[in-house]
């Protein structure tokens, strides 16, 4: 008998036509598709989901499987939390995955952006391969981030001439950026990477919700527009329960 597979598909930033052709063929060989729910905050993100298999799918029959996601521990520290946080999803991934799928056929998780930046989904997975190495083959399909889309709404490049690119997160943003990095793309900030950041030498590339309808675009002087970025990010939260922002910090080198 085959063995089960999951399908690791990225799907882009929000717009459904990011999906990429890689990403159409697997979707038509899944059977079942697995869906971490993270409530009523959040249900727009799965309801894209949907509409990606509505789009895409044809004369393939599948079933899509929401598995409700716990909360993060916030009181065991960051680290200490994540990790916990991965394990108790990997555990009801695991079960799941042997509940609803049958032997050789193919499941699948929707991954926003690209499965390989800043998600956990395929930590999750090989954390159930670890106890069980028979359990399941996993194929990885790429995908559009934020980062990529930003730069193509702003119509910059990530990079100057020669130079590096730092990825980092809002946690773990500085006070400045790096002297040896003139371009610091900056995800998952909660809103203090903005708040602590002060090079008032940095250009600020700024985008929300990318690839949906609400997308929200702001740039310049990090100094001039920080203040009104923030307003507006506390302004959205507020008014969908969530937000995902990605933004490029940029100080120009001496000539």
């Amino acid at each position: 008998m085959s063995m089960k597979k999951i399908f690791i598909i990225g799907i882009g930033a929000g717009d459904p036509d990011h999906v990429t052709m890689q990403a159409i063929k697997a979707l038509n060989r899944v059977n079942v598709f697995f869906v971490f729910d993270k409530g009523a905050e959040t249900a727009e993100l799965v309801e894209i989901r949907r509409e990606i298999c509505a789009r895409y799918i044809t004369d393939n029959p599948y079933r899509i499987i929401e598995i409700e996601s716990p909360k993060r521990d916030a009181s065991a520290g960051y680290g200490a939390g994540v990790e916990a946080w991965h394990r108790a999803r990997s555990q009801l991934a695991a079960s799941a995955i042997s509940r609803e799928l049958p032997e050789g056929r193919s499941g699948a998780f929707l991954v926003w952006g690209d499965p390989a930046l800043y998600d956990s989904t395929l930590r999750i997975l090989q954390h159930i391969l670890i106890d069980d190495p028979d359990a399941f083959e996993i194929e990885v399909i790429p995908g559009i981030t934020s980062v990529q889309v930003l730069a193509a709404r702003h119509q910059i490049p990530l990079n100057g001439i020669g130079e590096p690119i730092h990825i980092t997160t809002g946690r773990r943003l500085s006070g400045e950026i790096p002297l040896d990095s003139g371009n610091v793309v900056v995800m998952l900030d909660d809103g203090s990477g903005l708040k602590k950041f002060v090079d008032d030498n940095a250009e600020i590339y700024w985008g929300a919700y990318m690839g949906t309808p609400d997308e929200i675009l702001m740039a310049g002087k990090f100094k001039d527009v920080a203040p009104d970025i923030l307003k507006i990010r506390q302004r959205e939260k507020m008014r969908k329960g969530w937000i995902m922002d990605t933004y490029l910090l940029r100080r120009h080198k001496p000539q």
